[in-house]
C-alpha cells in the first residue's frame, strides 16, 4: 500500500439502523486502535523458559476517535443523540486502499473546544460493542 491522502480516512455512522451509512461531516483527524488482550499460560514447563500465551482468548477491541469541526447539523445531531442515548449503532471506519471495518461502536466521550479567536471543534471517542467485520478492497 503506497502513501496515502489522510482526508479519505472516514467515519461513518448508519443515521436511522437501516444500513445506510454518512460520514460524520467536518471531521479533520481520525484513528482506529485495535486491541487485544494476552492470556499468560507460561509454566515452569515452557520450553526455554519463554512466555507462552494461549491463542484465540482474551478480549478484543477497538477504539475510534476523531476531532474536527461541526459542518453537517445532521450528523452533529446524530453524534450528540448517540452520545446521550448511549446505544451501539453500527459504524464504518474506511481506511483508504485497505479496506473497511464496520460494527457497533458506543460514543464514549463526546467534547466541545472553543477558543475566543477560533472555530469551535468537537473530539468524539467510540469503542467497539461487538463483533467486527473486515471487508477489503
Amino acid at each position: 500500500m503506497g502513501a496515502q491522502n489522510g482526508k479519505d480516512l472516514l467515519i461513518k455512522v448508519d443515521m436511522t439502523g437501516d444500513g445506510q451509512f454518512e460520514t460524520l461531516a467536518g471531521l479533520r483527524a481520525t484513528r482506529i486502535s485495535f486491541n487485544a488482550e494476552s492470556v499468560d499460560v507460561t509454566s515452569l514447563e515452557s520450553q526455554g523458559g519463554w512466555r507462552e500465551l494461549l491463542a484465540g482468548a482474551g478480549v478484543r477491541s477497538a477504539s475510534i476517535t476523531g476531532s474536527g469541526i461541526f459542518r453537517d447539523e445532521t450528523t452533529d445531531e446524530r453524534a450528540r443523540q448517540l452520545f446521550f442515548d448511549g446505544i451501539t449503532p453500527d459504524f464504518q471506519m474506511v481506511i483508504p486502499d485497505f479496506g473497511i471495518v464496520e460494527g457497533a461502536f458506543q460514543v464514549t466521550a463526546l467534547e466541545y473546544i472553543g477558543s475566543h479567536n477560533g472555530e469551535a471543534t468537537y473530539e468524539l471517542s467510540l469503542a467497539s460493542g461487538g463483533a467486527l467485520t473486515f471487508t477489503a478492497v
